[in-house]
């Protein structure tokens, strides 16, 4: 397999080449399909620009991980998904979160901890989930979101829902043993499961020559007895056509798959963090690659974008945030005693035991 990705900072910069370059005829996504890609990447972008900005002017606190760099991962993945599929996200994964039908408005009241956000101000960042959304809210401890991905892929099978499940992960944490528990119970159980990789080659501050000796994560794959592939995960094309197979073996009951999608992390770990570690040619390598750059590009060679309708877009874009940075702005803070409320789930007696255990129960203890 050739290396999917820019080269090593000390060779010349390669530019990349043309968006679903290699894919057959009938996987390239038509035109119409890239410029609503390209939109809903360059939303992702923006929103998460604009949490930067609010960040630095303290109305955001604690950390803001963003995912620059890899829009056409997370855009591109949860656009295969079906209605009834379920999404087990991680920290960098807005663009998948608002394919998904979270609203930058939701996602602006989170990252303020607003009152009414989803986890009513006890949390920011992307820990967005709730009933109904079919989207399951993360974990902070990396890789803990691999195992849970697959107990719902099991639960979905035993309630006959036929759903398939789309998780992440970054190179980093697919270090951890939850990692390997996952896609080996995933794998021995068929599981409708899509595993990707997000490497963007810097677990925080460790580049991933540091991390593993293997040339691709996807040869893991085999020693579970499931199918790997490594693809650019700058191309939003290519993203899109190994993620459909994925799920279309997932749902045809051949099991889960695991893609390693090869990105580079174009900020920090976090808003803190100026990433001095990362060699400046390597980011400049990267920068020809961003994938929402790269899309633009395309499209405006294709006909389908201009000056004028890129900047029409980026201004329906700017107007929505503004509308909702305005109504986060607005909302009410939590009051304090909301922070013991809804920490642990309560359960009526009728619904968690049998009839008259509890009567039984105080006839044994008398």
């Amino acid at each position: 397999m050739s290396s999917p990705y820019p080269p090593h900072p000390s060779a010349p910069a390669v530019p990349p080449p043309a968006i679903g370059h290699g894919l057959q005829k009938g996987a390239q996504p038509d035109v119409a399909t890239l410029t609503a890609l390209w939109e809903m990447m360059s939303l992702s972008r923006r929103t998460e620009t604009r949490i930067i900005e609010l960040y630095r002017q303290n109305h955001v606190t604690g950390g803001v991980y963003t995912g620059h760099g890899n829009e056409a991962t997370s855009v591109g993945s949860a656009w295969c998904m079906a209605e009834h599929d379920v999404l087990v996200p991680t920290h960098r994964d807005m663009g998948s979160h608002l394919v998904r039908g979270h609203t930058v408005e939701e996602v602006l009241l989170q990252a303020m901890k607003r009152a009414d956000s989803q986890t009513g101000g006890k949390d920011s960042g992307l820990h967005l989930g709730r009933e109904g959304s079919n989207i399951v809210g993360m974990i902070s401890h990396l890789a803990h979101m691999m195992p849970v991905a697959v107990g719902v892929a099991l639960a979905e099978r035993q309630k006959g829902s036929h759903a398939s499940v789309l998780t992440t992960v970054g190179e980093g944490a697919s270090s951890l043993g939850d990692f390997h528990e996952a896609l080996n119970f995933a794998a021995v159980q068929k599981l409708p499961v899509v595993f990707i990789i997000v490497n963007n080659q810097y677990a925080y501050s460790t580049p991933r020559t540091l991390q593993y000796a293997a040339t691709f994560l996807s040869s893991r794959a085999a020693g579970y007895g499931m199918p790997g592939e490594t693809i650019d995960g700058t191309d939003v094309a290519i993203v899109l056509d190994a993620t459909r197979r994925a799920f279309e073996r997932a749902r045809r009951g051949e099991g889960p798959t695991l893609i390693e999608s090869m990105t580079m992390r174009m900020r920090g770990h976090s808003e803190h963090d100026d990433a001095k570690y990362v060699p400046k040619p390597l980011f400049e390598a990267w920068r020809g690659w961003d994938p929402v750059h790269r899309l633009e590009a395309h499209l405006r060679a294709a006909g389908a974008l201009d000056d004028a309708k890129v900047k029409a877009a980026v201004d329906a874009i700017e107007a929505r945030l503004d509308r909702a940075v305005a109504a986060a702005m607005a909302a009410a803070p939590p009051e304090g005693r909301s922070a013991v409320e809804g920490v642990f789930r309560r359960w009526e007696p009728e619904w968690s035991v049998p009839d008259g255990a509890i009567a039984l129960a105080d006839e044994v203890l008398r």
